[in-house]
């Protein structure tokens, strides 16, 4: 295993390698690679940070734990709610901020505040050449031609090694409530999260749980939040009586504790919410999380189930995170199709011409 102490060592590391390297943070999202480890925890540490500005500059291997806690010191946090998924996919240590934006790691408040990719204002990066790329942040030239913060993030490290990361951020609200619209079903569920999201209320979440049904939740000043409140409870009032809930669920349904420690495979699905529904019910799973107002479905079904065979067409991408049996590797389904699958190639091509970084994710 290699674990660079700095940005120069990384770029020796990558130019010097010959053989198929696999970039790792803190190895708790995300699929896993094969190849000789290259490990990015000890280039770490903040750069720059400016609460007046809300701005923050963070070196890639910096612990995502140590980030959200300077930044409550401050009141102020990242605006897309970063999931912990290590109990829900049995993984252990820490989490990094660079395997947080090479993952677009993004929770439930995504429906408000855009994913992980859309607080990003700049990176550092190494290709697979060895190069160091600057894109965005303090070095707004793009020299490249690519938008090069938006194309890196979720890219899971397969065309540069992020070496330095930055945020525009958001001040923690002073009030969090939530609503719930219990006994709906998901058809029913997802219109109603529908209505909800595309109201003027300012609604940060919304989630269905089977056997609960919807969830939502509003964020701010307590005066507006509690107005809110009721001007939702009677918007939503065709989908019947949305209750206030006396404790937080969101991190639960953040981090998918639902299905956390329970045997079966794990995918995960985005798609159209209109199409959620209609899934769910071909799919027939032993468990879901639907979050992202039916954009996103946490699915848990049987070891080695066919879910292409089951879910049919729909307009958007699952990926297997968890197999059971060992040896089942990583699957997604669709495939992608011929032009985006040129486009990929065609990236990687530039950024990475020796295919060497993570390789086959």
């Amino acid at each position: 295993m290699m674990r660079p102490a700095t940005e120069a060592e990384l770029a020796e590391a990558i130019r010097s390698a010959a053989q198929p390297l696999a970039i790792r943070g803190g190895g708790t999202r995300g699929p896993q690679a094969a190849g000789e480890v290259l490990e990015t925890g000890a280039i770490r540490g903040v750069t720059l940070y400016e609460p007046g500005a809300l701005t923050l500059v963070v070196r890639a291997g910096t612990p995502l734990a140590e980030v959200e806690a300077s930044l409550a010191a401050e009141g102020q946090r990242l605006p897309f709610e970063v999931p912990d998924l290590r109990a829900l996919l049995r993984r252990d240590g820490a989490s990094t901020i660079g395997g947080v934006v090479a993952e677009n790691a993004s929770g439930p408040r995504r429906v408000q505040a855009g994913a992980c990719r859309d607080s990003l204002i700049g990176l550092r990066f190494v290709d697979g050449q060895g190069a160091v790329i600057r894109n965005g942040g303090r070095v707004m030239k793009n020299v490249t031609g690519y938008d090069l913060v938006k194309l890196l993030a979720g890219s899971r490290g397969r065309l540069g090694v992020l070496t330095e990361v930055a945020f525009k951020l958001l001040p923690v609200p002073e009030v969090a409530r939530s609503l719930i619209l219990p006994g709906l079903d998901a058809a029913v569920g997802v219109a109603a999260m529908s209505a909800a999201l595309g109201s003027p209320y300012e609604v940060s979440g919304a989630a269905w749980l089977p056997g609960q049904g919807v969830i939502l939740r509003l964020e701010g000043f307590a005066d507006s939040v509690a107005y809110r409140m009721g001007r939702l409870q009677a918007a939503l009032a065709p989908f019947g009586a949305a209750e206030a809930l006396p404790d937080d669920p969101w991190p639960a349904i953040r981090d998918v504790t639902r299905l956390a420690g329970r045997p079966g495979d794990l995918w995960r699905i985005s798609l159209r919410p209109s199409q959620a529904a209609g899934v769910l019910e071909r799919i027939a799973a032993e468990d879901v999380v639907l979050d992202w107002g039916g954009g996103l479905i946490w699915v848990l079904v049987a070891p080695g189930t066919d879910l292409r065979a089951r879910a049919g067409a729909f307009d958007g991408h699952a990926t297997r995170l968890r197999a059971e049996h060992p040896g089942d590797g990583i699957a997604d389904l669709p495939p992608e199709a011929p032009g985006v699958a040129a486009l990929t190639a065609g990236l990687k091509a530039r950024f990475d011409p020796r295919n060497l970084l993570n390789r086959g994710l």
